[in-house]
Order: structure tokens, then C-alpha cells, then sequence
């Protein structure tokens, strides 16, 4: 349905001349007419133009309505009738490392048994022999939970067999498991005798020796010894990764794992005038730092003051509002790091036989007790601080969900916003204290479907009463939950129009699997309408810039692509194959396909 915009509204009912007050304002900029344009407002308008002056949004409404702000050097951009929305604002991501991955030996998340992985593996030592013998090989985007065949369990062997000297340390896509060959474990100091660190887990075999899978905070001891990056290296990846965003039509994200590196590398890009995308940034507060909170507050702080500028203006900057705290790993076997309420299944039958039933292991323990996880919240809280944290298991999301009760006893919702990332099990009793305690739920939506993660990973080794509800974007929903967007890139590939065709569907790629066919689970879904909300004003909203971005509203930040279809008219499944014909951040063009738009 056509609606009007706000300032023509308000202007009638000043009993002002909505004609005469048009004509009185500046020539645009831009106008785009003639379009079906989504605005993402409390009413979901879909109207036909849009006008931009120095970066903000000047006018919103009908084509004739937008004739009045064309003056003889405004841009006038026909759009044929095709779909204009705000940018896409990715509410958790990494993009430092998704850059950084272009960069390095790509696993590019495929399904492999050993021999394929070692075979890719090799190949990268082979084309890198120059590195021999002490050069660590970097490995990325090891889709663990998807090795061929199903259960299969890597180790340092894998590793120790191929043709080099060389330590290598191969990095699951999922971002919460490392595997490495002896000569790392070696430099990195682990042997039988290296104690778990708080918040990790060094596998060992039956001997007691590590066997080359770490878990979460035990990487980081081989993380110490890796060459650092040097400045121009992450400036390059930074700006790898802002090519991938700009062309998947994104025009904000949040880096929820940042690091000064990281913060410098695109405050880098920035000033040489090269950031395209609004860049905002969660600093992370580490278990090992459990023990001193008002310390860890302090560095988050510091660190802060030093990179954040202020409030958003047309031109993308660098926003720090927000602290990163981990509760947990993840739920998918073989990890199951994740915290539960109740224990994990374990087959106590065969394996040519198998029979599931509960065993004693609930994963870990959260990895912030409950006082030090309330004193962190409210002490980021006083410092202006907003918390996002990781929560995949549902001990993991009830003990967040404690904290932010705690949080909203003293700050509501309009002074702190306080988001938890994932959510991939949920206790059926938490949905409705999403919405009750205000809390954004940070959704990966393409893990809402079946597959070897889903399936092979999870559906028996949680049982069958809660694995139809894992993933619960829809009963969240249905609860009162804000329901937010993010990719969690490099986690996964970057494909947000995918994800959000997952969102609707809960059904996987064609070409998935015959056996990873079909909706996953009995949550019922989101909505078109939902998933654009979810990656735009929602997102906004998490980020607490909802008043600057996220919908296409008069004196907002001009932020927004042009799709080559109308998502609204399409069937859900083909959501997956849109593609963005231009993306443009405060009123400037960063990104345009060869397909273009026409004038």
C-alpha cells in the first residue's frame, strides 16, 4: 500500500501547504523515483520515491511529491519498479577475519573426509614450500562438524603424515576448535602434564596425551606463537572484507570479537577515506579476566575512548559501544561445548546399532559465574558500555538472561541495550524473558536448517524433545522477542541472502544433501517482513543507532541498496539467489553491479 511521508503528515497537520513547504526546501542531491521502495518503518511503507540531501534522507513518499526536490544538478535515478531498502546491518560478525581468510590455505567450509583434507592441506604446504621448516601454515574455514563420513574424529596423526617440518594449526569454521599437529603443540607448550585454562578444553586420547584438538580459550597458547600480522596485512584484509560487504549490500556491521588490531586496521582504511561501511565494534572481556572485572572494565574502557567517534555522520566512522563476554563454545558434536541445563546423549548401544539415551555430560560450565557475569554487565552498563554475549547452549542463555534481569532492575532498555548472540538451544520457560527483559536475540539464520551440523552434529545427541526446537527464531518471536540479524562470518561463507531465505524457510540449499532435505525442527518461521526488520531496524535497534539508520525515514542517514527483484513478490526459496544492484552509504555510491540501475 502507498503511503505518505512523516514531514508531509506533519506538515498538514500544522495546516502548512504540504506543496508550498516541499518547493520551499533545497534541491536534492538524488532522488530515486518510480520504484518499489521498502522503508522498514514501524508501518512497513512501501512507497515510490526517495530524495537524499548531503547523506540524510530529505523526503519519502510519492513520485510526485518528490518532483518539487529536482533541481537542475540532482541526480535522477529512474528505478524501472525495482525494489530500493535500507542497507543490510549485520548485528555479529568478524570481518578482520573474513578478510584475513581470502588470504590464507581455504578449507571453503566443504564436507571432506581426512584424505581430501589432508590432500588440500598439503597442496597449500606445497605452493608455500619457501615457508619450510619453521613458517606456521594458517588453515581456515575447517568445517569440522561436517566431516565425511559422520563422527569422524580428527587428530595431530591427521597432521603429522604430510610432507613438512612445518607447525600447522588448521582453525574450525565455528570459530571454538583448533587442530594442530605435534610440531605446534610442541612450540605451544602443551603436553600431557598443560592443565585446561578457564574457558577451554585440551582433548587428550587414552594415554593422556593431547591429541591435537583444542577447544575455545586452550588455542590461545598457539595463537601466541603465530607471527603477527603486520599493519599493512590487516589493512589489506580489512579491505578484502569491505569489497565482500559492500557487494552483499551491507552497510553496517558489528565486529563482535574486536580487536585493537582489528580497530586500527579500519580506522586505517578510514582515514585514508576508504571505509564504505559503518563500522561498529564489541570489545571482549575473556574468561582468564574472571577474576578482576573492574580491571577488565578498565582495558574495555580505555580502549574505547581511543577508537570510538562519536555520533554517526553521512561519511561511515567507527563506532565502540559494546563488550564481547563469552559464556560457552558451541552445542554441535564433536565439541559440545556448549553449557546445558540437561546432559548431552551419548550412544550406548553399537555403531552398526545404535541406541541414544542421556548421559552425564552437560558440556562446560558457564565460563562466567553469576556474580562476575552481573558485576561485568552492570559495571559496562555504568560506563555507557552495552553487553553482547556469546550464548549457544540454554544453561548458557538462562545464565545471560539472569544477568540482564539484574541489568534491567537499573537500566532500562532505552539507556542500555543488551543483546545475546545465537541462542541456538533455548529453554522453552526463557522465550517469553527476551521480550519481557528487552533483550535482542542475535540469530545466524542459516543455521536454521537441516544439516550436517544439524543433523549429524546435534539431532541425537540432544534427544527428541529438544532437538525440534533448536534454533528457535519463530517461538522467540511469537514471545516478544527484537529479533536481530547477524552472519557470524567467517563462521560461515558470506551470504546474507541466503541466510535470510533460511530465516523463512528453515529449509537448506537444493543442492544440500538428499538427506538434509526438508524444514528443520517445528519452529514455525519468520516472515519476509520479519528477516528485513531482523537485518535492518533491528539490527539498528541492537546497535542503539536506530535513530540515525536501519529504516529509510526523513533526516536519517541516506543508507540503503537496490535489489534486481522485489523480495516481497517472489517465492521465499528464491530469496537466496538476490542479488544487490547498488549499495549506498550516506548518499554515496560504494558499490555498483555491472547490471546497474537505470536512469
Amino acid at each position: 500500500m502507498m503511503r505518505s511521508a512523516n514531514l508531509r503528515w506533519a506538515l498538514c497537520v500544522l495546516g502548512v501547504s504540504a506543496t508550498t513547504a516541499m518547493a520551499a526546501l533545497p534541491a536534492a542531491d538524488t532522488v530515486y523515483r518510480n520504484g518499489a521502495i521498502y522503508t522498514a518503518d514501524a508501518k512497513n511503507s512501501v512507497v515510490e520515491a526517495i530524495a537524499i540531501n548531503q547523506g540524510r534522507i530529505a523526503y519519502v513518499g510519492t513520485d510526485k511529491g518528490a518532483k518539487a526536490l529536482i533541481g537542475s544538478r540532482t541526480d535522477v535515478i529512474d528505478l524501472h519498479g525495482q525494489m530500493l531498502m535500507p542497507g543490510l546491518i549485520d548485528g555479529h560478525m568478524h570481518p578482520l577475519g573474513g578478510g584475513a581468510s581470502t588470504l590464507k590455505c581455504d578449507l571453503n567450509y566443504e564436507r571432506l573426509t581426512v584424505a581430501q583434507t589432508q590432500a588440500r592441506i598439503q597442496k597449500c604446504l606445497d605452493d608455500s614450500v619457501s615457508a619450510e621448516p619453521n613458517g606456521w601454515l594458517e588453515v581456515v574455514n575447517w568445517f569440522q562438524e561436517g566431516a565425511l563420513p559422520a563422527g569422524t574424529i580428527f587428530s595431530k596423526a591427521d597432521l603429522n603424515v604430510l610432507k613438512t617440518q612445518r607447525p600447522i594449526q588448521v582453525f574450525s569454521s565455528f570459530g571454538h576448535t583448533m587442530l594442530v599437529n605435534t610440531r605446534a603443540l610442541s612450540l605451544a607448550g602443551i603436553s600431557a602434564k598443560t592443565a585446561d585454562p578457564a574457558g577451554g578444553r585440551i582433548a587428550h586420547d587414552a594415554t593422556g596425551e593431547p591429541t591435537g584438538i583444542l577447544e575455545d580459550a586452550a588455542y590461545e597458547a598457539v595463537n601466541a606463537q603465530l607471527p603477527a600480522p603486520t599493519a599493512a596485512q590487516n589493512e589489506a584484509a580489512a579491505r578484502a572484507a569491505l569489497q565482500a560487504l559492500n557487494r552483499q549490500g551491507v552497510t553496517g556491521f558489528l565486529d563482535a570479537l574486536a580487536s585493537p588490531e582489528s580497530l586500527q586496521a579500519f580506522t586505517d582504511v578510514q582515514k585514508a577515506g576508504a571505509l564504505t561501511v559503518r563500522a561498529h565494534f564489541a570489545l571482549p572481556i575473556v574468561p582468564a579476566q574472571a577474576s578482576d572485572p573492574k580491571a577488565a572494565i578498565r582495558g574495555v574502557v580505555a580502549l574505547a575512548h581511543q577508537f570510538d567517534q562519536g555520533a554517526l555522520q553521512p561519511s561511515p566512522g567507527i563506532t565502540v559501544h559494546n563488550a564481547k563476554l563469552f559464556m560457552d563454545g558451541v552445542i554441535t558434536a564433536p565439541a559440545q561445548t556448549g553449557a546445558l541445563l540437561e546432559p548431552y546423549w551419548v550412544n550406548t548401544g553399537t555403531a552398526s546399532t545404535p541406541h541414544y539415551a542421556p548421559g552425564s555430560n552437560r558440556g562446560p560450565a558457564v565460563y562466567f559465574a553469576p556474580a562476575v557475569l552481573k558485576e561485568l554487565v552492570l559495571g559496562l552498563a555504568a560506563q555507557g558500555l552495552e553487553p553482547h554475549i556469546h550464548a549457544d547452549g540454554d544453561a548458557a542463555v538462562r545464565g545471560s538472561l539472569d544477568a540482564y534481569q539484574a541489568l534491567r532492575q537499573r537500566y532500562p532498555a532505552n539507556k542500555i541495550r543488551a543483546a545475546i548472540a545465537h541462542n541456538e538451544m533455548v529453554n522453552s520457560k526463557d522465550f517469553p524473558r527476551f521480550g519481557q527483559l528487552q533483550v535482542v536475540p542475535v540469530l545466524s539464520m542459516q543455521w536454521e536448517k537441516q544439516a550436517a551440523d544439524t543433523v549429524d552434529g546435534l539431532e541425537n545427541f540432544v534427544g527428541p524433545a529438544r532437538y525440534p526446537l533448536v534454533e528457535p527464531a519463530g517461538y522467540l518471536k511469537n514471545a516478544g522477542a527484537r529479533i536481530a540479524f547477524g552472519s557470524d562470518w567467517p563462521v560461515d561463507a558470506l551470504d546474507e541472502w541466503f541466510a535470510l531465505k533460511v530465516g523463512v524457510t528453515r529449509v537448506g540449499a537444493p543442492d544440500g544433501g538428499a538427506q538434509y532435505q526438508g524444514r528443520l525442527g517445528t519452529d514455525p518461521g519468520l516472515t519476509v517482513i520479519d528477516v528485513l526488520r531482523a537485518a535492518t531496524i533491528n539490527a539498528a535497534y541492537e546497535l542503539h543507532q536506530d535513530q540515525q539508520i536501519g529504516s529509510l525515514e526523513v533526516g536519517k542517514l541516506a543508507d540503503m541498496i537496490v535489489l534486481d527483484r522485489n523480495v516481497f513478490k517472489i517465492p521465499a526459496q528464491d530469496i537466496a539467489q538476490t542479488h544487490v544492484l547498488r549499495t549506498v552509504v550516506g548518499g554515496r555510491v560504494v558499490y555498483q553491479s555491472n547490471s546497474g540501475t537505470g536512469h
